[in-house]
């Protein structure tokens, strides 16, 4: 998924857009104020975000909270269950930073599918082009 998300980030029609992939166990405050959007992705563990993500925001909340509103993001989530709790969890947290999705989450359950990876294609090139265009 984080492939075909980077993918449509990535795609040879946006320009001046600027992909920067960094695992939620290594990201910092400084990494997070640089970008001017977010990509999010996490499996569901036990029906919430991944320890990693949830370490992440641990990391940043109190250095961004103030210096990072605004700014777009996009979540995905690997559901072993139907993906709320995860979504659930992140929710109140980009809310707290003032982040502004670009789109619903992508969840994908089940089998991982072609339907799948394109919701994700879809939801980097989406916050690609939107910063792009300077939409966000």
């Amino acid at each position: 998924m984080t492939e075909a998300v980077v993918a449509g980030a990535t795609h040879p029609d946006i320009d001046g857009v600027e992909v920067v992939q960094v695992s939620a166990l290594g990201a910092t405050a400084d990494d997070v104020m640089a970008a001017d959007g977010y990509l999010l992705g996490t499996p569901e563990n036990f029906g919430y975000m991944s320890g990693a993500l949830k370490h992440f925001f641990d990391t940043v909340y109190y250095d961004c909270l103030d210096h990072t509103r605004g700014r777009p993001y996009g979540l995905f989530v690997r559901a072993g269950n139907d993906g709320t709790g995860a979504v659930r969890a992140v929710e109140p947290l980009v809310t707290g930073l003032g982040w502004k999705a670009v789109a619903p989450p992508v969840v994908a359950t089940g089998e991982l599918t072609d339907a799948h990876l394109e919701a994700c294609r879809e939801l980097g090139m989406t916050l690609a082009a939107g910063l792009e265009l300077g939409i966000y």
